[in-house]
């Protein structure tokens, strides 16, 4: 198992980890299978969408916090229930493609940490399947 070490900067945000993990997928010289994502994190998840555009992972950011309010019915006495709900909306782990030793991602897609108790130093858990 390999692990990517992440510094967020702000609360909520979406990290493209993309690059290093294309980076990590060629320093390994793994070609065709496939790459496990997990988070170990309770306030933090993973999810692929677009890439080209920042304002979109932004907008997601933004907007998750109209969805579940950072202040609302919780009881959890850390304050950062909004957190842990954001976290099981988007969940904490993924299998992505490598074929050829590249990412098989769309044209616009990216791989993003989701960050949602912020900012903090954070993991991603990354182990490789053979094709």
């Amino acid at each position: 198992m390999e692990t990517l070490s992440l510094r967020t900067t702000a609360r909520e945000q979406l990290l493209d980890v993309t690059e290093e993990l294309q980076e990590l997928v060629a320093r390994k010289g793994w070609t065709d299978g496939a790459l496990v994502l997990f988070c170990p994190h309770t306030t933090g998840a993973v999810t692929v969408n677009e890439a080209a555009d920042p304002d979109v992972a932004r907008d997601i950011a933004v907007n998750m916090g109209t969805i579940v309010p950072r202040r609302g019915d919780y009881r959890h006495a850390e304050g950062n229930s909004d957190a842990h709900i954001k976290t099981s909306l988007f969940g904490p782990s993924m299998l992505l493609i490598v074929d050829g030793g590249r990412l098989r991602l769309g044209t616009w897609q990216g791989v993003y940490f989701c960050e949602f108790d912020g900012p903090r130093d954070r993991k991603l858990w990354v182990q490789w399947l053979p094709g």
